[in-house]
C-alpha cells in the first residue's frame, strides 16, 4: 500500500481562513448574482 503522506498534496501549505473566505466569496458573488438574475426573469414570465 502506497504511502499517502509522501503525496504532493501532503506537502503544500494549509490555506488560511482568509484565503477560503476570499475563494469563496470570488466563486459565490458571482454565482449569488446569476442565480438572482434568472429567478428575476423566470419571475417575468408568470406575470
Amino acid at each position: 500500500m502506497e504511502n499517502r503522506m509522501n503525496s504532493p498534496a501532503a506537502d503544500a501549505t494549509p490555506s488560511s481562513g482568509l484565503q477560503t473566505l476570499l475563494a469563496w466569496l470570488y466563486v459565490g458573488v458571482p454565482l449569488f448574482w446569476g442565480v438572482s438574475q434568472t429567478f428575476i426573469k423566470a419571475l417575468a414570465l408568470f406575470q
